[in-house]
């Protein structure tokens, strides 16, 4: 007997019902007495409120949790099989390894999420039927699970999207590492500035798609199935047999670089690099010596630059997504309208550099994006961050005395002064 589509009536939870069951599973993830797992299969909590609590490894399976307030959620290898989760706020929710196949996400909102390792295949639920033997459970109108989320700075290295439908959905600044998105019908998609390094598209329909800015190295973009229309103007593949040729007299003029500071100036040179793709360095810069170093307009994407002395280095219109820029001096450095999309900048020092008495050079990131980045205690003293793009940004701890952030974008940033 072919199973058949039925809705199902499920019994409604009222807020103060979940809540107890939500104490309840809280006390149990912390092993604290009275602790119980939740287990909430094919029930009704739509609207209801889950935001900010801990339901990691909890039982979802099957339920409608439409319109619900899930902001901040850790729901960590939690069971969502089936859920109907439509227009509900998942913003910055933690759910790595969730089980969420076919789950219906349509419209949600579900930007700075962690989505590690999440699996959205398809899914059905089937339930025992004295007339029919099986029914498949279905959500009315949930067609196309992702069509129009809003997935915008989140992390989903390692999901599986494959053959999921994800029309009009906003991936923007995403980080996709590793994804399979084989079979995904991503027409009308936005992964503007996206990193989809390795990430599987055979099959996948990119139906004028916008893959403006993305990282597509390791992508082999012809294995998609249609990409008519598909926008890749500025999207970046793997660095060039001329730039992995150029590694050791790129790490030469940088060396010279730091023997010009070690010796001040007795030997040694300011480094050059303006329009270079130093990706091929990787982690050879680590540390040294790069005062006034100049990488106008170049390509550092993704790598290590932490404890370097960067003071007065010229970064302008430089490509620095994801670069680790952990406890590095960048004093008085310039980062006009450069691109620190997920950059690492915790402890870094951005204040101003002392040119002589009473005179001080600050850092200049006007026009910068820095959205997504970890700037957390930071120093930001007298930075100038005019009409930066810094959303989603965390800044829980830095010091921005006499920052300028005229203009900034700020939306869901995290430690920036009100106002």
């Amino acid at each position: 007997m072919q199973p058949t589509q039925k809705s199902t009536v499920r019994r409604r939870f009222s807020q103060s019902e979940l809540n107890l069951m939500m104490d309840a599973h809280e006390r149990f993830v912390t092993r604290r007495p009275g602790g119980r797992c939740v287990c909430l299969r094919y029930v009704d909590l739509s609207g209801l409120d889950l935001s900010g609590r801990n339901l990691s490894d909890a039982d979802f399976a099957g339920s409608i949790m439409a319109g619900c307030n899930m902001a901040g959620v850790r729901l960590e290898r939690a069971s969502l099989f089936g859920c109907d989760m439509r227009e509900a706020n998942l913003s910055g929710a933690v759910m790595a390894r969730a089980d969420l196949r076919g789950v219906s996400l349509r419209g949600a909102n579900v930007t700075c999420a962690d989505l590690t390792c999440a699996d959205f295949r398809e899914g059905q639920i089937g339930l025992a039927d004295r007339k029919s033997g099986l029914s498949m459970l279905r959500h009315d109108g949930s067609e196309g699970g992702l069509d129009k989320a809003n997935f915008a700075g989140s992390t989903l290295d390692g999901s599986q999207l494959n053959d999921v439908s994800a029309c009009a959905a906003d991936f923007t600044d995403c980080s996709m590492k590793g994804a399979n998105l084989a079979g995904a019908n991503l027409k009308d998609a936005n992964l503007y500035g996206a990193d989809l390094e390795g990430v599987e598209v055979a099959g996948a329909n990119l139906e004028n798609a916008r893959l403006t800015n993305a990282v597509l190295t390791g992508v082999d973009v012809r294995r998609a199935r249609n990409t008519l229309g598909a926008d890749l103007s500025g999207s970046i593949s793997a660095p060039s047999p001329q730039a992995m040729a150029r590694v050791d007299e790129m790490k030469a003029r940088a060396t010279a670089n730091h023997n010009w500071c070690e010796t001040g100036g007795a030997s040694g040179t300011p480094a050059r690099f303006d329009g270079e793709d130093l990706r091929p360095l990787e982690r050879q810069l680590r540390g040294l010596r790069l005062s006034a170093m100049s990488a106008k307009a170049a390509c550092l994407m993704g790598i290590d630059l932490s404890d370097a002395q960067l003071q007065g280095a010229n970064f302008e219109g430089a490509d620095l997504r994801s670069v680790d820029l952990r406890r590095a001096d960048l004093r008085g450095a310039k980062l006009l309208g450069a691109n620190l999309t997920r950059a690492d900048l915790r402890g870094a020092i951005l204040s101003p550099v002392p040119l002589s008495a009473g005179r001080a050079n600050p850092v200049n990131a006007a026009g910068a994006r820095l959205c997504y980045a970890q700037v957390q205690e930071a120093d930001l003293r007298g930075a100038l961050l005019d009409e930066a793009d810094l959303r989603g940004a965390d800044f829980t701890g830095a010091r921005l005395d006499g920052a300028s952030l005229n203009g900034a974008k700020a939306m869901h940033a995290v430690g920036l002064p009100k106002g």
